[in-house]
């Protein structure tokens, strides 16, 4: 699996300084990616342009080696989207909302029916199948979100902040549905909360300004942290030096 952004350049407006200028970025094709940043870096933006719902304005989109614009039903069907808010329709059950994404993305009614009711089973929504979306927790939302990409066989799953607004055991669920999911299916998760670094994340990628100052594994990206950072604080501190070096140039 090759996800990959070569030379992208994308601006919202023909008169403002672009978000992205050429820039080149492969998603890993295993394990758990965390896309850190502050807000305005970028990540969102580049999450979009992976997902394929916004065009770049220059460079390409490749899946697999097939551009986007010449494979964007196929895309689609391979690559999940969840953005920051997860959109569904009130009238609509957990089951029947999964079930629907599953459908829109190729799968015959049948079979998305019955892929709803495992992948829901698998983030753990299985009491709250029958249940209107409208009345789910945002963290049970959020993992209806995963279900939906597990009921279509995604062939990578890209998280728009997903965690943000989750109180601390919502996140700790959340984090333990996606360990499960990443060991099977590439995952790329944008945050700007430095605590979304978890030991399980097996990639960091830091992005500012639309570039990325680091792309590597997390203990490499641990390695930048002040020798004297606590362990407990080392992912802050090496996120603080990192941004400063780029800072200093």
């Amino acid at each position: 699996m090759t996800l990959l952004l070569d030379r992208v350049t994308f601006r919202y407006h023909r008169w403002i300084r672009p978000v992205l200028n050429r820039l080149t970025y492969e998603v890993p094709s295993e394990g758990l990616t965390i896309l850190l940043g502050p807000n305005g870096a970028g990540k969102s933006t580049t999450l979009a342009l992976l997902a394929g719902t916004v065009r770049p304005g220059a460079g390409r989109v490749l899946f697999t080696d097939s551009d986007l614009t010449s494979a964007s039903r196929e895309y689609r069907r391979h690559v999940a989207w969840l953005p920051q808010r997860v959109p569904t329709s009130r009238q609509l059950t957990a089951r029947e909302y999964v079930a629907y994404v599953a459908w829109l993305k190729g799968e015959s009614r049948s079979r998305a029916w019955e892929r709803a009711a495992t992948a829901l089973d698998r983030v753990g929504l299985t009491e709250q199948a029958g249940q209107k979306t409208a009345r789910l927790s945002g963290g049970q939302l959020r993992r209806a979100g995963i279900a939906c990409a597990l009921a279509h066989d995604a062939r990578v799953i890209l998280l728009d902040e997903p965690t943000a607004g989750l109180d601390p055991h919502q996140r700790t669920v959340f984090r333990d549905v996606l360990r499960e999911v990443a060991a099977e299916t590439p995952v790329l998760m944008s945050t700007h909360d430095i605590a979304d670094l978890a030991d399980e994340a097996d990639t960091v990628t830091l992005m500012d300004s639309g570039r990325i100052l680091h792309h590597g594994g997390t203990r490499s990206f641990l390695d930048h942290a002040h020798p004297e950072a606590v362990p407990a604080r080392r992912a802050e501190s090496a996120y603080s030096v990192l941004m400063r070096l780029d800072d200093s140039r």
